[in-house]
């Protein structure tokens, strides 16, 4: 079978994005990019202020709500709904909630062939590029840098500390089939 998704989950700050658009450089194919990010970003100001949707603690830490979890899994249908109809896709995720929030997609994507990937990056250096990035709440990067690897089961991990996005990406593109 055909790498239909590639899922990328790792803390905030610790290199998805770079990845992303890179993988979307050296694969062949034309492959889309579905970011959470992009889905925190399309939500209405309301749910990104009450408990009802997403919440940055002055800490770092994230708490989700009823409608945000309503929300993303309708996101996460969609997702799959777009592979189902053709397209390839990259998911950069944060797994908030460890191995469930893998059992989610596992879920909406059962039958598809996903090639799961844990971005991994040294706490301190994940802090250093949010303070760089200037659009993070301080503490997010160091808070997930592990929690979201938790409990998961990934086909590959890669390591964004010392090593450049682009060889990240094409270690990753060498596990597409």
């Amino acid at each position: 079978m055909t790498t239909q998704v590639i899922v990328l989950n790792g803390g905030s700050s610790s290199g998805k994005s770079g990845i992303l658009r890179c993988l979307q450089a050296v694969l062949p194919d034309p492959w889309l990019a579905f970011a959470v990010d992009t889905l925190v970003d399309s939500m209405p100001a309301s749910l990104t202020t009450s408990a009802a949707g997403i919440e940055f603690a002055p800490d770092g830490g994230v708490s989700v709500g009823p409608e945000f979890r309503t929300l993303q899994a309708a996101w996460r249908e969609g997702v799959a709904a777009t592979v189902r109809a053709g397209a390839r896709i990259v998911v950069d995720d944060v797994f908030l909630g460890g191995a469930a929030s893998q059992q989610e997609w596992r879920k909406v994507l059962e039958g598809l062939d996903v090639l799961w990937v844990g971005v991994r990056c040294d706490a301190e250096i994940a802090a250093g590029r949010e303070i760089a990035r200037g659009d993070r709440v301080r503490g997010m990067a160091a808070a997930q840098a592990e929690l979201v690897h938790r409990g998961m089961d990934y086909d590959l991990e890669v390591d964004t500390s010392h090593t450049e996005s682009l060889e990240c990406a094409r270690i990753i593109a060498a596990q597409v089939r």
